[in-house]
C-alpha cells in the first residue's frame, strides 16, 4: 500500500504538488475568513460588504463546476452541435439574472432583513409555511446538484491520478467540509475569485490542446465522412432539439432561481455595484463557455471508438498521450478540482444556512448568534456527508442530475422570486400552490403518452407561473407598509424623468 502511494507520488508529482499548493491558499482563506466572520450576516452573506469584482468571478465560478469543465464539455461527443445552444442560453440567462433580478433582491432582501432564499420568501409573502417549504426544496435539490459535482471530480482523479473513484470522494469531502465550516462566505467568494481566473487560462489551455490534436479548427468536417459521426455536425442529428432545448434551460435557468447563485446579489456592497460585477461575470462565460462546449465534438477525432459515458471524455483526453504536455494537465486537472470547490462550498453553505435558519431556527430558536453559527457549521459537515455517501453510487450522470436540480428550483422559484419582485400581487397560498404544481408536473410529466415532444422543465415551469398567477388574482394580496414603499420606490425607479419643455421664445413684436 505504502509502495502505491509513494509510486503515485513520483509519477504525478506535478499535480501533487499544485494541488498542495491549492490546498494551502484554501486553508489561508478559510483562515482570513474565520477571522473576519463576526456574526452570522458575516458566515452568510459576507456582511453584504463584498466588492463587485470578486462577486462577479464568484457569480461565475460559483456556477461553472466540474459539471461544465467535464459534463458540459464532453456532452457534444454524443449530441454534436445542437449542444453548442447552450453558450447563448448560459450569457442570456446570466445577464437577465444580473439586470432582472439582482437590483431588486438586493434591496429587497436588505430592506426586509433576508438573509436566505427561503426566508425572503417568508418575509414578501408573510408566510412561515411557504418559507419552511421552500428550505425543504432547496435541501433536496442540493443535493441532485451536489451530487453531479462530486460524480465529475471523482472520475478525473480516478482516471488522472489512479486513485479509486471512493477515495477521491473522500479525499473532496474532507477539504470542501473543513474549509467551508472555518471560513463561510468570506472565504468562499475569496477562493471562488481565485478559481474563476484559474478556470478562464484552463478552457483557453482546454480548447486549444484538444484542436490541435485533432487535427486543427476546421478537422471535425471529417466527421461527415463517417455515418457514424455526420449526425453530430447536423442541426437535431445528435440528439432531438427538445430534448436539447429543455436540458439546457434546466441547466441555465437556475441564474434566476437558484439560492447559491442569487446569494451573491445579497452579498454586494451596494447596489450600484451591480454595473460593475455584471460585465466581470459576463465576460468570463462568453470566453468560457465559447471554449468549453465544442470540446467534446473536437474529442471524436481523437477518441473515435465512442465512450459508453460522456463524463469521461475530458478525464480520457487529460491522459491521452499527445494531447497535453505533464505541466498543461497537471494545471487543467487542479483547475477542474477548483471548480468543483468553488460550487461545493457554495451549495453546502445554502443549505446550512437554509436549515439553519429556515426550518431548525423557526422550530427551535436560538438564544444567541453564537450558537446559531455552531449550528450552521454544523449542518455543512453533516450535508456534506450525506452527499459524499449518495455519490459514492450516484443515481444519474452529470448533465442529467444538474438539469434535474435546475429544473426543481425554475419550477418551484420562478413565480414567487421573479413575479414576487416585480408584481405587488401574491401571498403564501400563491406560493405554496406554485410550488407543488411545479413539482407534481416534473413528476407526471415524462408519464403521459405524450411526453417525448416536450422536455419537462418547460410545462413545469409554465403551469407554475399560472398557478401563481390565478391564485395571487383571486386572493388578498399580503399586506405591508414596508412592501409597500418598496414597490412605490422601484416604480419612480423605472419611470423615465419628466421631459422638460423648453421655455417659451420671446415674442416678436
Amino acid at each position: 500500500m505504502i509502495q502505491a502511494i509513494l509510486e503515485n507520488l513520483r509519477t504525478y508529482w506535478i499535480v501533487h504538488l499544485l494541488l498542495l499548493l491549492y490546498t494551502v491558499l484554501l486553508a489561508y482563506h478559510a483562515w482570513s475568513g474565520n477571522r473576519e466572520t463576526k456574526g452570522v450576516a458575516d458566515y452568510f452573506v459576507g456582511g453584504r460588504a463584498m466588492g463587485p469584482i470578486a462577486i462577479g468571478l464568484s457569480f461565475f465560478a460559483t456556477y461553472s463546476s466540474t459539471n461544465s469543465f467535464v459534463g458540459f464539455s464532453g456532452q457534444a461527443y454524443d449530441w454534436g452541435v445542437t449542444w453548442f445552444l447552450l453558450v447563448p442560453f448560459v450569457v442570456a440567462l446570466s445577464l437577465f439574472a444580473w439586470v432582472g433580478v439582482a437590483p431588486r433582491l438586493r434591496t429587497f432582501t436588505e430592506s426586509l432583513g433576508s438573509l436566505t432564499i427561503p426566508d425572503f420568501i417568508g418575509f414578501r409573502f408573510g408566510s412561515p409555511a411557504a418559507r419552511v417549504m421552500a428550505a425543504v426544496i432547496v435541501i433536496f435539490a442540493s443535493f441532485f446538484y451536489m451530487t453531479a459535482v462530486f460524480k465529475g471530480i471523482g472520475n478525473l482523479l480516478e482516471v488522472f491520478l489512479d486513485i479509486p473513484y471512493r477515495a477521491a470522494i473522500i479525499i473532496v469531502f474532507f477539504i470542501v467540509m473543513l474549509y467551508t465550516v472555518l471560513g463561510g462566505f468570506i472565504s468562499v467568494v475569496k477562493t471562488d475569485a481565485v478559481q474563476g481566473l484559474v478556470m478562464v487560462v484552463a478552457a483557453v489551455l482546454l480548447f486549444r490542446g484538444v484542436v490541435a490534436a485533432a487535427g486543427g479548427l476546421d478537422s471535425v468536417g471529417a466527421l461527415a465522412g463517417d455515418p457514424l459521426t455526420e449526425p453530430l455536425l447536423r442541426w437535431g442529428g445528435g440528439v432531438t432539439v427538445p430534448l436539447a432545448l429543455g436540458v439546457v434551460f434546466a441547466g441555465t435557468v437556475k441564474f434566476a432561481v437558484e439560492p447559491r447563485q442569487l446569494s451573491r446579489f445579497y452579498a454586494l456592497e451596494s447596489r450600484q455595484a451591480i454595473r460593475k460585477g455584471v460585465w466581470v461575470s459576463t465576460v468570463a462565460f462568453v470566453v468560457v463557455y465559447s471554449l468549453l462546449i465544442p470540446v467534446g465534438l473536437y474529442a471524436r477525432n481523437i477518441m473515435p471508438g465512442g465512450l459508453a459515458d460522456t463524463d469521461l471524455v475530458v478525464p480520457q483526453l487529460l491522459t491521452t498521450p499527445g494531447v497535453f504536455s505533464a505541466g498543461v494537465s497537471a494545471f487543467l486537472l487542479l483547475a477542474m478540482v477548483a471548480a468543483a470547490m468553488s460550487s461545493l462550498d457554495s451549495v453546502l453553505l445554502v443549505m446550512a444556512s437554509t436549515a439553519q435558519r429556515d426550518i431548525v431556527g423557526m422550530l427551535l430558536p436560538t438564544a444567541s448568534e453564537r450558537s446559531a453559527l455552531a449550528a450552521t457549521r454544523l449542518y455543512v459537515a453533516i450535508f456534506a456527508l450525506i452527499t459524499a455517501i449518495i455519490s459514492l453510487n450516484p443515481p444519474e450522470g452529470i448533465v442529467v442530475l444538474t438539469a434535474l436540480s435546475g429544473a426543481i428550483y425554475g419550477a418551484c422559484f420562478g413565480p414567487a422570486l421573479l413575479m414576487g419582485l416585480h408584481w405587488r400581487r401574491g401571498n403564501g397560498k400563491a406560493t405554496i400552490v406554485s410550488f407543488v404544481t411545479g413539482l407534481l408536473v416534473l413528476v407526471v410529466w415524462n408519464r403521459l403518452p405524450w411526453s417525448g415532444a416536450l422536455h419537462q422543465v418547460f410545462p413545469a415551469v409554465a403551469l407554475s407561473f399560472v398557478a401563481y398567477w390565478l391564485v395571487a388574482k383571486l386572493t388578498p394580496s399580503y399586506e405591508s407598509e414596508e412592501l409597500d414603499r418598496l414597490f412605490a420606490a422601484e416604480g419612480k425607479a423605472s419611470r423615465p424623468p419628466p421631459r422638460r419643455r423648453p421655455p417659451p421664445s420671446p415674442s416678436r413684436r
